[in-house]
């Protein structure tokens, strides 16, 4: 015969405690959304912004179930709570703004509500003209129940409430009255009890950045070759005096490559050859020499007294500076010297340059970061980022972050984010789909993307439909920028003006972050046969341009950014639809407002050669409007105001006159 077991009095009450734990979380809370891998990651927004949340909340039976979002703001050590409501299916939606800049954490809470489980009952057998004496003196009991759970701010409304419940002259009807009525209700779902309360297990995280972060036109120049000349090398100076250029242009962020002291050993020269002569600049990228390394300037470029003076000058022009952000050194770098434990060394002694296979660097070495090198790499690296961050930079563009740990680049940003939540990460990584989607789980603000690259109707629409529409929304911010120094696309080799206006057109309207490099808005097309890269690559040599270029196009570029600022629904990204233009050549989107009162349309041609005419259809129904309604139309390039009548129109598209229209659609006057 088998024993009885016996458990302890130690056991007992454990698994009592255990059982009693799961059985108080009788609410079901589930598929909680916006999460990004289980609350693993934060999802982004924009400071400002009402967040929503929804998820999945019912329980057993038929008590009437309530819940709300709980939330605090960073720094806060109290909880504040939003109500949630029933939208449909059991889910369940409520909402809170995110008032600062900085990550915020939420989570759901839901219970069971006696009292408006009683409240709902006693309706439905009133209406059944049933008896409800009894019932009448079961919600003076909840309400009672209630009370003696209230704090003491809310006790005296009880006790007035009660007084009049439990008063013998009141009748039963009036009694009933109030007890069905909103106001005791609304008291009871704020201050009652909350039966069967759950809370769901995790808390998630919301960063909200700030608005630059989120919306932003850039542009890349280079600062060494900024005087006209290329017998001198540039200044900060004459970067002050290339602002008002820039500023006329509409761009928010001016972003530099490196400004550090560059190294002389194994220095390019001109179109990367491996030797440069006497007075060539060298690659920016290569970084460090015996003027210093990340936490120090070119001497050719100024001092950090000029760099402030500089800032001081982005700033009165309503812009910000990006300053690049290159883990990589030179052989000269100041580290190589005081750290070799961050480097790789050859067995014969000698160091280990950066290598791309069959690509080889002789001019950076690469650090690594495991072995002797952590965690004080780490440390000295995120030093350096507040290092400019104490200089007035918070807006940083990372060089090749794929190539480094991810781990590292979590934990750098959130650090540093966390004493500056302001602080702005652009990751440059042109690698493997989830890579990219990683690096901006991890914490990056702003990514590279693929546009540089999509160039057809279909690869446009299939890939802005999966970055607005797909999870990757809700972490991935792409900025679209239409060429870099590194990137020559071969599109605009081989398109001429009109794909330069047609790239511009895109990346501006499409997408609230795009960016240019300096020679975009010229048309420089030149490049190495056979290659993405340019001829004569600024990289490796100083530059001069002639900003007045025939052919340039820099009145669109001043068009573009004047509507994006003009016209609100382009700082938003996941606003935008795409509709019907019965011509592949021919890319055809809008962005509607999220009150529904403001739609703007754009179409651009995609063929930089020949024109292109088709039918489309005017998006109507976005108003709730027949197929035969008549809209007002501005035009938004030129100013011109027309109407049109019915759904579906035509139109021819020049691209040597203008391969992109961009439209308001309003209501006429007294249009309903």
């Amino acid at each position: 015969m088998a024993k009885k077991r016996n458990p302890s009095r130690a056991n007992k009450l454990a698994a009592n405690a255990s059982l009693s734990a799961l059985a108080e979380n009788r609410v079901i809370i589930e598929d909680i959304r916006p999460q990004i891998d289980c609350g693993r990651f934060p999802v982004k927004r924009v400071a400002g912004e009402v967040f929503s949340v929804t998820a999945d909340i019912f329980s057993d039976g038929h008590d009437v179930v309530a819940a709300a979002v709980k939330f605090r703001a960073p720094g806060d050590s109290n909880w504040s709570e939003a109500p949630m409501h029933m939208v449909d299916n059991d889910m369940w939606a409520g909402d809170f703004k995110l008032g600062v800049v900085g990550r915020h954490e939420y989570t759901i809470i839901a219970w069971t509500d006696p009292f408006s489980t009683w409240r709902l009952d006693t309706k439905k057998k009133q209406a059944a003209g049933a008896k409800i004496d009894l019932e009448i003196s079961e919600g003076i009991k909840l309400v009672e129940n209630a009370a003696a759970h209230a704090d003491e701010a809310a006790k005296p409304a009880y006790e007035k409430l009660l007084t009049t419940l439990n008063n013998d002259e009141c009748e039963r009807a009036t009694t009933l009255g109030l007890l069905l009525g909103d106001d005791i209700a609304q008291m009871l779902a704020m201050t009652g009890p909350r039966t069967n309360l759950t809370r769901y297990p995790h808390i998630f995280e919301v960063t909200a950045d700030r608005a630059l972060a989120a919306a932003a036109a850039w542009y890349e120049m280079m600062p060494r070759s900024q005087p006209g000349d290329a017998r001198r090398h540039g200044t900060f100076d004459d970067v002050i005096a290339r602002l008002a250029y820039v500023r006329d242009l509409g761009f928010d962020v001016l972003y530099f490559p490196p400004i550090h002291p560059i190294g002389k050993t194994n220095r390019k020269g001109a179109n990367n050859s491996l030797h440069a002569d006497d007075g060539e600049p060298g690659s920016p990228y290569a970084i460090g020499s015996s003027d210093g390394g990340h936490d120090a300037i070119h001497p050719e470029l100024g001092t950090f007294e000029d760099f402030a003076r500089l800032q001081e000058a982005v700033r009165a022009a309503g812009m910000e500076i990006a300053l690049d952000f290159a883990i990589q050194c030179s052989p000269d770098h100041p580290w190589i010297r005081e750290h070799p434990e961050w480097f790789d060394w050859r067995p014969d002694g000698t160091i280990k340059f950066a290598e791309n296979p069959p690509k080889k660097y002789e001019d950076i070495v690469n650090v690594h970061f495991y072995r002797e090198s952590f965690p004080s790499l780490w440390y000295a690296l995120r030093d350096v980022v507040l290092f400019w961050i104490e200089k007035g930079v918070k807006i940083f563009r990372v060089d090749n972050p794929h190539t480094k740990p991810v781990p590292f680049w979590e934990w750098l940003i959130r650090d540093v984010q966390t004493v500056h939540p302001d602080a702005v990460f652009l990751a440059e990584a042109f690698t493997r789909p989830k890579m990219m989607k990683r690096l901006g789980k991890a914490g990056f603000t702003q990514s590279y993307s693929y546009f540089t690259w999509r160039n057809t109707k279909p690869e446009l629409t299939e890939y802005l439909t999966e970055l607005t529409t797909t999870e990757a929304s809700e972490y991935m911010r792409p900025n679209f920028f239409t060429n870099t120094p590194d990137i020559n696309p071969f599109y605009l080799q081989t398109s001429g003006r009109a794909g330069f206006r047609i790239r511009a057109a895109l990346a501006a309207l499409l997408n609230p972050l795009y960016g240019i490099y300096n020679g975009f808005e010229l048309c420089e097309a030149t490049a190495i046969p056979g290659k993405e890269e340019y001829g004569a690559s600024e990289k490796y040599e100083l530059k001069v341009w002639d900003w007045e270029r025939p052919g340039n196009i820099k009145d669109d570029i001043r068009t573009l950014n004047r509507i994006r600022r003009e016209n609100p629904v382009f700082a938003e990204f996941k606003n935008l639809r795409f509709y019907n233009f019965f011509n592949d050549e021919v890319l055809y989107f809008g962005k509607l407002a999220s009150n529904r009162e403001d739609l703007i349309l754009a179409v651009v041609s995609l063929n930089p050669h020949n024109p292109q005419y088709g039918q489309f259809e005017v998006p109507l129904w976005e108003f709730g409007l027949p197929d035969s309604s008549v809209v007002d139309v501005e035009d938004l390039v030129e100013g011109h105001r027309f109407q049109w009548a019915g759904k579906t129109q035509s139109l021819t598209i020049d691209p040597q006159y203008r391969p992109y229209y961009v439209w308001r659609i309003t209501l006429p006057e007294g249009a309903q």
